[in-house]
């Protein structure tokens, strides 16, 4: 089989049976590529069908140079690639299943105080037509912890602010319900109700929450592109991202007591050891606290 006709039924199999995202399905694609290169520059050139494990070794050597969380991404994609063939009986056995990821350690995200938070909000010019729709962005970023494809995709059908939730679609377009704190609702009232309702929406984009001035939903570059404005404008060093909100929201739980498991479910975690990292956060947080206020630290 040919390296094209395999990512090609790949691509399918990770859309179809694994319902991932676009952005996931490009990113497989750009790691089976890297391969693809590899593979076809060999002198005699190896095909999806014939390569090993050997091959697979030499193919991270030379990609020895990245950084190992982008070694470790990339051999994970590689991984799911063979074994999309293996179950496709493609291949009869799978080279990629001995190959070892570099060890990597995890890095704690960056984390906003409750302050920082609210010197953000705070930063919001309220006197702008953008100024009511960026209060509420960041009020419910923060107040559900969404991703921030879970904002822009936000609908007005999946409100229920009359019982504090809302209806989020996640990773693998699964639905979860969230809920919603009262400065996000109130927020959220201010944009709806008095602002938007004045702007000309585009055919096709009624149900989307947050819009453009052109009446379009707003993309992901966009809440970038407002988060780091308001950075800049308070003079916050943090380097920030929607993200950060999300884990923001997390840690501000746990230390305050929440249950890992509730948490979990807020955030959309499939595993709980991808929330266990706010564990960490936590006693980072209880360890600089002793270091700050214990009279013999």
């Amino acid at each position: 089989m040919d390296w094209r006709s395999a990512k090609k039924g790949f691509q399918s199999y990770l859309r179809l049976e694994k319902s991932l995202s676009d952005n996931s399905i490009q990113a497989y694609g750009r790691d089976v590529d890297k391969l693809t290169q590899f593979a076809e520059a060999k002198f005699a050139p190896l095909k999806p069908d014939t390569i090993t494990l050997t091959d697979l070794r030499d193919f991270i050597v030379e990609i020895g140079d990245v950084v190992p969380t982008s070694q470790a991404r990339i051999i994970s994609g590689i991984k799911a690639f063979f074994k999309y063939l293996l179950l496709e009986d493609i291949i009869q056995t799978d080279p990629a299943e001995l190959l070892e990821a570099p060890k990597t350690r995890r890095k704690l995200p960056d984390v906003l105080t409750i302050e920082d938070i609210n010197n953000l909000i705070a930063a919001i010019d309220l006197s702008k037509p953008e100024g009511p729709r960026n209060k509420a962005m960041l009020e419910v970023i923060y107040s559900c912890g969404l991703r921030v494809s879970e904002l822009i995709g936000l609908k007005i059908s999946n409100l229920y602010l009359d019982i504090d939730f809302i209806k989020v679609t996640g990773k693998g377009n699964k639905e979860r319900l969230v809920p919603i704190g009262n400065e996000a609702k109130k927020a959220l009232d201010i944009w709806l109700n008095q602002v938007r309702v004045h702007v000309e929406v585009k055919k096709g984009e009624e149900d989307y929450v947050f819009l453009n001035r052109r009446g379009a939903h707003l993309t992901r570059e966009m809440m970038f592109i407002i988060i780091k404005q308001l950075a800049a404008l308070i003079g916050l060093k943090k380097n920030i991202s929607p993200h950060t909100f999300r884990h923001s929201f997390a840690s501000h739980l746990i230390e305050g007591g929440a249950d890992l498991r509730a948490v979990q479910e807020m955030l959309g975690h499939e595993s709980i050891t991808t929330t266990e990292i706010y564990t960490h956060l936590d006693r980072e947080y209880l360890r600089s606290t002793i270091i700050e206020f214990h009279p013999r630290s």
